[in-house]
């Protein structure tokens, strides 16, 4: 087994294990037999505009992981200065420049996750977002990332969520 898959098969184990934070709703290959194409389920957390919604990742790992970042996407809609609506690229240097080898994908996942609730508005990929930021218009942010999260983070029969107002 060369090293990649051993590392992908230690990091499922550990996320398998000591799953116990709220944030990582699931991690895991998409199969059995590919290791490089993996899919994660961020939640929105409490308190945040994200609240009640479910976001999911597509993790895409290269031959040289973990010397190399995976590729992370999102692959519903996501208002966010630093989220292409429409690709859902990522524009986090954990991703690109300060990659190391001690980070895993659960760990990544769970630094995107905070990246939901910190955004950069000085490295837009999602420039009106970020210029409500810069504005300092977060009431109209925060709002617009309400209806986003309602109209595609929300799980279907998720009414319980579903019903917040948008403000």
């Amino acid at each position: 087994m060369d090293p990649m898959s051993r590392r992908l098969l230690r990091e499922l184990k550990e996320y398998r294990t000591g799953q116990t934070d709220s944030q990582v709703a699931d991690l895991a290959p998409t199969s059995d037999d590919d290791l490089q194409r993996w899919k994660a389920v961020i939640l929105g957390q409490e308190g945040t505009p994200y609240e009640g919604g479910k976001f999911d990742l597509e993790i895409t790992v290269p031959r040289t992981y973990p010397m190399q970042p995976p590729t992370i996407r999102f692959l519903g809609k996501v208002c966010h200065p630093n989220v292409h609506f429409k690709t859902g690229e990522i524009c986090l240097d954990l991703l690109k420049t300060t990659w190391s080898p001690a980070w895993t994908l659960h760990s990544a996942c769970i630094a995107i996750g905070a990246l939901l609730m910190s955004p950069e508005a000085d490295s837009p990929l999602n420039c009106d977002a970020a210029n409500l930021l810069r504005c300092g218009d977060v009431r109209g942010y925060n709002s617009l990332v309400r209806m986003y999260t309602q109209l595609y983070g929300v799980p279907s029969g998720a009414s319980g969520t579903a019903t917040q107002s948008v403000h």
